[in-house]
């Protein structure tokens, strides 16, 4: 009896899962090719700094974006002309864009002094700019005076680099 009930069970069980069988869809799933997101190839890839940015900005002018002054003076000479006429092509190439001019002063001297002297030197950069046709109401000017060094130290080195307008592009 034992072995008439365990042949009953291996049929039994055998018939089950035959009936579990599972028979093949009628449409197959798509492949991993085929799930591949299209990629658009109507616009053309960037490369290189964004226009309107301030890397644009100072790639576009070879890096003349800044100029240096003398000793208490505020005057254009003609290294600084250059590089404001660059960025006058630049702006006129250009017209949705506005910049600051940054007026900066070495360490010497009051605090007060060299806001004035830096108030002066971003004028005339921007003077000159305006006399190269930009719109004066694309140009802001403002003056830092002594606080933000581009370099540190208390020598004639460091202060060459810190007597300076720098043309910045507004966002």
């Amino acid at each position: 009896m034992n072995t008439r009930i365990a042949t009953i069970a291996v049929v039994t069980g055998a018939l089950a899962l035959t009936g579990c069988k599972t028979k093949a869809p009628d449409v197959l799933p798509p492949t991993s090719a085929d799930t591949t997101p299209q990629v658009a190839t109507t616009q053309p890839v960037r490369t290189g700094p964004v226009l309107g940015t301030q890397e644009h900005f100072v790639n576009a002018v070879n890096g003349q974006n800044v100029i240096f002054f003398d000793t208490d003076r505020y005057n254009i000479d003609s290294a600084d002309a250059a590089a404001l006429q660059t960025q006058a092509q630049y702006l006129a190439q250009n017209p949705s864009i506005n910049i600051t001019i940054e007026g900066h002063c070495d360490e010497r001297g009051t605090r007060d002094y060299n806001l004035a002297l830096g108030e002066r030197r971003a004028n005339a950069a921007k003077n000159y700019l305006v006399s190269l046709g930009v719109a004066a109401n694309r140009i802001r000017t403002v003056s830092y005076g002594k606080e933000r060094p581009a370099a540190l130290g208390s020598n004639e080195s460091a202060w060459a680099q810190n007597r300076r307008a720098v043309s910045v592009v507004i966002s």
